[in-house]
């Protein structure tokens, strides 16, 4: 019972942290929605790399076209002619009413590196030459109208180095393995903030001036690589240049997935976060088994107590405790995305009582990941299966 005290007093800390983190999450999220964006808005490229559709894809791209933003390109790439979402793209192009410019890139198949990677490589080059900043953007997040100009105008500041937003999981006619996922991406959000040092770039939402792309040599940096954020990432952080997250820029992810999917989707996270930042791996892993064994190793001691007519008033204490301050922290977490994403309140406001059940489920779900990722270095994404070798190396072992 001491080791259990022991262990738990350490998880009620950890989670007195957490909760400090998600205020200061709310508190940051709050500050930037009063902040005046800066004046800038230079011309810029952005970069929308594509492979198959999705129930959403059409409503996805449309808002790409429908940004609140002066002049700006748009670059799709894909790696086949024949690629589904290319038509679709055609038919957005002939439609929109507004003229942006746009263009279609066919980068063929990717031979050494990730295929995203390669599709990005080979279009950067074919950017506009009056761009002074490059985006990145992922084709299954929806941006809303303000997207563009709210990732761009940090970049005001020559001193930042990029600026990213993040995803935001919303279920949609999806069951329990939809907001398992929501749950699940949302501890990922809110380790986001005012600690520039500290943040890093989501390849689905980020911006950086071309002169800093290309002063660091970003497209060869990601030779070999299938991780376009993790290897900006570094770059930057190697540089000593701070990240801006973007609150505005949280976008918003119309989800619905299988438990299959789920657990694709999270062992993959996992995966390359340990090839790429094995020093965040590896607190996930420690942490996320520590929760597990004084959660729900507490729980099994209550019940095993109260079947025996024994004391298990004070672990039940302990376990209220820790699952007040994580439910308390869920709490603040989602009345600060509410207010950041009105269009989507009902959706929200249905999912709110899931991300304050359903979080102790993904601590379990993290040291599964996590515990996979130590055994495993092939993932599979979009169709294509790899092996990550190394930070610098991947191997293509298959395609559907």
């Amino acid at each position: 019972m001491l080791a259990f005290y022991f262990l738990a007093a350490i998880v009620i800390w950890l989670g007195i942290l957490s909760l400090r983190g998600g205020i200061h999450f709310a508190a940051y999220l709050r500050s930037e929605a009063s902040t005046p964006l800066a004046d800038f808005t230079p011309y810029v490229s952005v970069f929308a790399p594509c492979r198959g559709l999705e129930d959403d894809s059409e409503e996805n791209l449309a808002a790409l076209f429908k940004q609140n933003y002066p002049a700006y390109e748009i670059v799709f790439v894909s790696d086949h002619a024949d690629d589904p979402s290319l038509a679709l793209i055609r038919k957005l192009i002939e439609d929109q009413p507004n003229r942006i410019s746009s263009k279609i890139i066919v980068a063929g198949p990717a031979t050494d590196c990730g295929q995203k990677v390669h599709n990005l490589r080979v279009a950067v080059p074919e950017c506009d030459a009056r761009s002074q900043a490059f985006v990145f953007v992922d084709t299954d997040a929806r941006p809303q109208s303000h997207w563009l100009r709210s990732l761009v105008a940090p970049l005001s500041d020559e001193k930042i180095g990029a600026a990213s937003g993040y995803r935001w999981f919303i279920p949609v006619n999806g069951g329990l393995a939809s907001h398992l996922r929501s749950v699940w991406n949302a501890s990922i959000a809110s380790a986001l903030g005012a600690d520039r040092y500290k943040n890093f770039c989501w390849g689905g939402s980020t911006a950086i001036r071309r002169s800093t792309f290309e002063n660091l040599d970003i497209a060869d940096r990601w030779r070999g690589t299938v991780s376009d954020d993790f290897t900006l990432t570094r770059a930057l952080q190697e540089a000593h240049l701070p990240i801006h997250f973007v609150p505005a820029c949280l976008m918003p992810a119309l989800d619905s997935c299988s438990m299959r999917e789920l657990f694709e989707f999270t062992n993959r996270q996992l995966k390359i976060t340990r090839v790429y930042a094995s020093h965040l791996w590896k607190p996930v892993l420690i942490g996320s088994l520590l929760f597990c064994l004084v959660f729900f190793g507490g729980a099994i001691l209550v019940i095993a107590r109260a079947r025996q007519n024994g004391s298990f008033a004070v672990p039940l204490l302990l376990l209220s405790i820790i699952y007040f301050l994580g439910t308390l922290k869920a709490h603040i977490r989602m009345k600060a995305i509410v207010s950041l994403l009105p269009a989507y309140g009902r959706e929200l406001r249905r999912g709110r009582i899931f991300h304050l059940f359903l979080w102790p489920f993904t601590s379990a779900l993290y040291l599964w990941n996590a515990l996979v990722a130590a055994s495993s270095r092939r993932i599979k994404w979009r169709g294509i299966t790899y092996e990550l070798k190394s930070a610098t190396e991947a191997v293509i072992i298959a395609r559907d």
